[in-house]
């Protein structure tokens, strides 16, 4: 089987824009949604951890869904969050869910409760097997604390169903082991925005991006400098984002990309608790490395 072409390059981790009163705001992610369309992004994350998830109702996560479906223009790949600790909970999720307009699923492996190995292939093996779109896993071993090894993800990469993974482990070694084992047509996805070049280099595919949000052009520019071997071009932009990329998670995801969709007018930084928005001190250095860089 190819590689699935449609998910390589740059996928934005939509951001779940809330109103004053905490409700979701769908004037504000119609505004989010042009916004990454008009930057040139490649594909859609829908309800991934940037897109709050844990504190989003199963309704409104469908809601959500249905809208940027309605709303996405120039019809671009999408990408939808299930996962769960709980691996019945995600079959069910599964059986509930309209896939139309749904290109693929990604599913964040195990939190918690801290299955072993063989535990996160049963996991997703399950999942792939019932999913009627395809997989990609995420594996984010600083939200889930588990990581999932190479040699898992390559056990799992056999399955039919499972086409790629979203990595933000941040291990350059297993990065550059996946690129040398992965079968051909196994999709590599960096989750970090600041590894993009370097993880390019060795032969990964693209990003599931949360910069992406409030700067679509800059990053898919980056990327795909990155992608058609442009390295020197592709090191300058990353170098660009590196200080930014830190400000970011200072008081975490995705409450410093909404401080900075909020200084360029497009949703409010309002996010829901147990996260509270982006302070003060926060605000301005995210507004000056906006300024220095030339992302205003």
């Amino acid at each position: 089987m190819p590689l699935d072409q449609r998910f390589k390059g740059v996928g934005a981790a939509l951001i779940t824009p809330f109103d004053e009163q905490n409700e979701i705001d769908y004037p504000g992610l119609k505004r989010l949604i042009d916004l990454v369309t008009e930057g040139g992004t490649d594909y859609l994350v829908v309800q991934g951890t940037t897109g709050e998830s844990p504190t989003v109702t199963s309704k409104e996560k469908r809601d959500i869904l249905a809208f940027t479906i309605k709303n996405n223009s120039k019809k671009l790949p999408i990408v939808y969050g299930i996962g769960s600790n709980n691996t019945q909970e995600v079959l069910n999720t599964i059986k509930d869910t309209d896939f139309t307009g749904v290109d693929a699923i990604l599913s964040v492996c195990p939190y918690y409760n801290k299955p072993t190995q063989e535990g996160i292939i049963a996991h997703f093996t399950a999942i792939a097997d019932a999913s009627p779109v395809p997989v990609l896993l995420y594996n984010v071993p600083g939200r889930t604390v588990i990581n999932m090894k190479a040699d898992t993800i390559v056990k799992l990469a056999a399955h039919r169903n499972i086409i790629g993974i979203k990595d933000a482990g941040g291990s350059l070694e297993q990065s550059m082991e996946l690129a040398a084992r992965a079968p051909e047509d196994f999709l590599l996805l960096s989750g970090d925005d600041n590894l993009v070049t370097t993880m390019v280099s060795v032969g990964w595919h693209g990003v599931i991006s949360v910069i992406a949000n409030a700067f679509p052009k800059e990053f898919r520019a980056l990327t795909w400098a990155a992608l058609e071997g442009r390295f020197k071009d592709a090191a300058k932009l990353q170098l660009a984002f590196l200080e930014f990329d830190t400000l970011l998670y200072i008081e975490s995801n995705p409450v410093g990309i909404k401080k900075c969709l909020e200084i360029k007018g497009i949703c409010s930084s309002d996010v829901r608790l147990p996260l509270l928005k982006a302070s003060k001190e926060l605000g301005e250095k995210l507004e000056k490395a906006m300024v220095r860089e030339g992302f205003m």
